[in-house]
């Protein structure tokens, strides 16, 4: 019988998997290039568990798990974000899949709902953020209609 992948908007019982997830993803990125300035200024930072409730009890974040066979390997978070001029911006902030659980649709399946959670709260657009050199995730991204829109330039300095 092969694995059932599903996704469902994420619960205060889903908190611990959640926190572990989400030091799995900045473990992930932050060696990659743009990593640790991505982890110092954008990641969410530990501990966890505060800020991961607070978004699962706001009107305004959407947190969504992905599950294989009813265990969660996955998740997403998106936030909408009101503009200068009042149109509404959803941005994921969050998406990471278990590296065992790749390439089965667990991550599409959450982007899925965080897309369409995001549509329904009225945004105009969806944002997020790809590494460079991270072609994996910008193809991901670009599988649901996501092209750069900007490019951020960083100089190191000693």
């Amino acid at each position: 019988m092969s694995p059932q992948e599903a996704s469902r908007p994420a619960t205060v019982a889903d908190l611990p998997r959640l926190e572990e997830l989400a030091q799995e993803a900045v473990d992930h990125l932050r060696p990659g290039r743009g990593g640790e300035v991505w982890a110092r200024r954008s990641a969410r930072h530990a501990p966890f568990h505060d800020a991961l409730a607070r978004e699962l009890a706001d009107d305004h974040h959407h947190v969504v798990v992905g599950t294989v066979d009813g265990v969660v390997m996955g998740y997403g978070v998106a936030g909408i974000e009101v503009l200068r001029d009042g149109g509404r911006l959803g941005v994921v902030t969050d998406l990471y899949t278990d590296p065992g659980c790749r390439e089965i649709g667990l991550g599409e399946l959450v982007m899925e709902a965080l897309v369409h959670w995001c549509g329904e709260h009225g945004c105009f657009g969806v944002d997020s953020l790809a590494l460079p050199g991270d072609r994996h995730t910008k193809n991901f991204f670009e599988s649901f209609g996501l092209v750069a829109r900007a490019i951020v330039v960083h100089r190191p300095l000693p």
